[in-house]
């Protein structure tokens, strides 16, 4: 067992946990953040995407353990004061969600994306989210959200 304090949506967070608990565990199971998604256990699908210390990684191979005092932002955290955060609002406009199980995993990846580079090309996008499983949209509607929030952020 280990003490691991982070920061998870601008809340301190401390608790004991088993060294091998990953990320994604501890966000969904111990904590209740289900908005990060885990569709394969794998590194696959990007579902589980979240942002520590301000960049993109894929919660389900990530041992809580091994981020001890970083900077955690999950889905939940994206929304301010009740407003929803440019991409997310994007995304329900352009309807580059559906079933929504890929959309918290999509949303992260594409706040890191857009904190790096201002205006992609849609190529730039299709790039940056190849790790981001979406079995439902297909991607034009997703790229057009990403090319939107891009303009307002």
């Amino acid at each position: 067992m280990q003490r691991v304090s982070l920061v998870i949506n601008g809340n301190k967070v401390s608790r004991e946990i088993e060294d091998r608990t990953l990320l994604s565990s501890l966000l969904r199971d111990i904590l209740s953040l289900t908005g990060t998604h885990v569709g394969c256990d794998t590194s696959q699908c990007g579902a589980c995407v979240v942002l520590v210390d301000g960049k993109s990684v894929k919660s389900c191979t990530l041992f809580a353990a091994d981020i001890d005092g970083s900077k955690i932002i999950t889905i939940e955290g994206l929304a301010n004061n009740g407003k929803l955060h440019p991409i997310q609002e994007a995304l329900k406009k352009h309807h580059g969600l559906q079933c929504g199980f890929c959309t918290p995993g999509m949303v992260m990846s594409v706040v890191d994306l857009l904190k790096n580079k201002k205006n992609p090309s849609d190529q730039e996008i299709r790039d940056w989210l190849k790790g981001n499983i979406c079995r439902c949209t297909g991607y034009q509607n997703i790229v057009a959200a990403v090319k939107e929030a891009a303009s307002k952020m």
